[in-house]
């Protein structure tokens, strides 16, 4: 296997490496080389908006960028394979997806292609995950994708010589598709809408995933190189170094540590060890990017070339056997774990099987833990049938690596029955992202007592919601208690309520159709949608967390019944975390994103004019029920 350090403990090959592998055969920095080009690091971050689908697995098959000058210069280049990733994966997580060596340069726009053609995209139909068809605009089969995004010409892409910039990518799953649940099987019309913009380093939790290359148990870090999503290629995408402290919890080949203890068991591990890191960005000064985690998983703690993973949702549990519902399987290939997904699987645990839970270092875990609504991840011997079923089996793999489950924390949405210090009943929404009606809860209590969905059981600790009034919708994180062993049901460790999460706006016009004139007015005080014009569609909503059967539920508000179409202003939003943009694939300059509002309000007037269309609107923020406004953060207009 290749490696990308000169010595044990030196980080001056990576950044070359990264270059080479990029298409840079100039003469580089680093080992004592001299250099006829400069270069710094873009640090690319990739996430996505909430949907409503189940599992939205596509290939990202290059990223591009073209500088001041019309030089293009390959970002991601495309490999033997391309990175095959899952959009739908939770909104709160963010994936670093790689920190190159480039050219330093100004960087005006960036191009991406998407292919489609092994596509898997499931559709959540009344709770229900169910396999659907991407289709283009035009209706014919889908096969790639190519959109340029244009960066705002005030805020472009620098980097500089010898320092890391944040690049951060967001599709935007709202804005890119149109959902067709009137056809067997659904149909997703696609037309890609993503935002690319230099962003600040912040307080998002993001992923960054590669093998280990060496640790610095002095300065309490370690480095990796970067291989993303479920790459197992040799190339990497570039070096991080991870710090850590006396609180990053570490979970090594199954064992959880916290602290100096950790970093002590990664540096007994080989180089080259499978890793991921969770946690924000750090120090960018430097060509080196840094990485401040608060958790880490490595080695058969993480993964293992030599098994198989299924991740997804207990949805019901008898004797050993779990039905995982809403399941990704994962098995290794050649450059990359083949993925494919399920709206169920079989898993079979056993007494031989490693149980813990993510972030706890709690000893004596066993499968008895594992109860149903659980968020997990599972390791051992996995297998598909000739009808697709997919079954994994969690306890006749040897002691390396050993079956493992990982639970991981899991959340539920709901409204408030009734609470007192310590406890709340919850009519829970979904859990895991899914209803109570695809969950089967016998066996989960003690004498009896199973779960019960309308009166969710919870035991909140410190976390005292006595005041909030019946009927509030609420966000909780935490983990399901043991199988058998309920009331309570599950242990929250935060609670939030719906009105003070990221709350989500959208406005679809007639598919076909579109709109030229969408608005009652724009400008830079905020935009106003006409919800009398005669080609608005059927969706037009403010969503807080996830809907229920046939869209509707306490997270859902109709724009339409409200006492006037509330203005969504960025009066009030941080504006450093602006991500304005308009355009859609068919425009030579893709979609142009504005960090400002000047240039985002000159955008919309120059572009409804009679000719071009809006086909979706989408506003992610929050609603103020009082002022009948929404703020927003970030608004995306996407155009036929």
């Amino acid at each position: 296997m290749m490696t990308v350090v000169c010595t044990r403990g030196s980080r001056c090959s990576a950044r070359t490496l990264a270059a080479l592998a990029l298409g840079f055969t100039a003469p580089l920095a680093g080992c004592g080389n001299s250099t006829s080009l400069t270069l710094g690091t873009p640090v690319i971050t990739l996430s996505h908006t909430g949907s409503d689908f189940a599992a939205y697995r596509v290939a990202i098959d290059s990223i591009t960028l073209t500088d001041s000058h019309g030089a293009i210069v390959p970002l991601i280049a495309q490999q033997t394979t391309s990175e095959s990733v899952d959009l739908a994966t939770p909104t709160d997580l963010t994936e670093l997806l790689g920190a190159p060596a480039l050219p330093a340069a100004t960087y005006k726009s960036a191009t991406l292609t998407l292919d489609y053609t092994s596509a898997s995209i499931w559709v959540n139909v009344n709770g229900q995950a169910v396999a659907a068809t991407p289709v283009s605009s035009t209706g014919t089969a889908l096969t790639t994708a190519t959109l340029t995004i244009t960066f705002d010409p005030n805020h472009p892409l620098v980097i500089a010589h010898g320092a890391s910039t944040h690049l951060a990518i967001a599709f935007d799953l709202a804005a890119s598709n149109s959902i067709n649940t009137a056809t067997t099987p659904p149909t997703v019309t696609v037309r890609p809408f993503v935002v690319m913009t230099p962003a600040p380093a912040d307080a998002t939790v993001i992923r960054v995933r590669g093998p280990l290359v060496t640790v610095q148990s002095a300065s309490s870090d370690y480095v990796i190189n970067v291989r993303p999503l479920t790459d197992l290629q040799t190339t990497p995408y570039g070096a991080v170094t991870v710090s850590t402290d006396a609180q990053t919890y570490f979970n090594i080949n199954g064992v959880a540590y916290t602290g100096a203890a950790g970093l002590a068991a990664m540096a007994s591990l080989t180089e080259n060890t499978a890793t991921a890191a969770y946690g924000t960005l750090g120090d960018l000064s430097g060509i080196t990017p840094g990485f401040h985690a608060t958790a880490v998983y490595a080695g058969t703690g993480l993964e293992s070339p030599a098994a198989d993973h299924i991740s997804g949702v207990v949805g019901a549990r008898s004797g050993n056997t779990l039905t995982v519902h809403g399941a990704t399987f994962l098995t290794p290939g050649i450059s990359s774990y083949t993925a494919s997904y399920a709206n169920n699987a079989t898993v079979t645990v056993g007494s031989a099987t490693v149980v813990s839970e993510d972030g706890v270092a709690a000893s004596g875990l066993t499968p008895a833990a594992i109860s149903v609504g659980q968020q997990l991840v599972v390791s051992g011997l996995g297998s598909v049938d000739s009808a697709g079923n997919i079954s994994l089996d969690a306890t006749a793999c040897s002691s390396a690596p050993p079956c493992q489950v990982r639970l991981i924390p899991t959340r539920l949405w709901g409204t408030l029955n009734s609470a007192t210090p310590g406890s709340a009943l919850l009519d829970v929404l979904t859990l895991g992202n899914f209803a109570p009606a695809d969950f089967n809860f016998a066996g989960t209590g003690a004498a009896g007592q199973d779960a019960n969905p309308s009166a969710y059981a919870l035991n909140t600790g410190s976390l005292d919601e006595s005041a909030i009034a019946a009927g509030t919708l609420l966000q909780v994180d935490g983990i399901v208690n043991a199988f058998g062993s309920a009331p309570p049901d599950f242990t929250a460790t935060a609670i939030t309520a719906g009105t003070a999460t990221e709350q989500r706006l959208v406005v679809e016009w007639i598919n076909g159709a579109g709109a030229t004139a969408p608005f009652i007015s724009a400008s830079s005080s905020g935009l106003v949608v006409k919800l009398s014009n005669a080609a608005l569609g059927t969706i037009h909503e403010i969503r807080t967390g996830p809907a229920g059967p046939a869209n509707t539920g306490p997270g859902v508000r109709d724009l339409t019944l409200l006492p006037t179409s509330p203005p969504f202003t960025i009066v009030g939003a941080a504006q450093a975390d602006l991500r304005l943009a308009i355009g859609s694939a068919s425009l030579s300059t893709g979609v142009s994103v504005f960090n400002s509002i000047g240039g985002f309000a000159t955008a919309l007037s120059a572009t409804f004019k009679g000719t071009n269309k809006i086909y979706r609107l989408v506003a992610v923020g929050q609603y103020n029920n009082g002022a009948n406004t929404f703020v927003a953060s970030r608004i995306s207009v996407a155009l036929m």
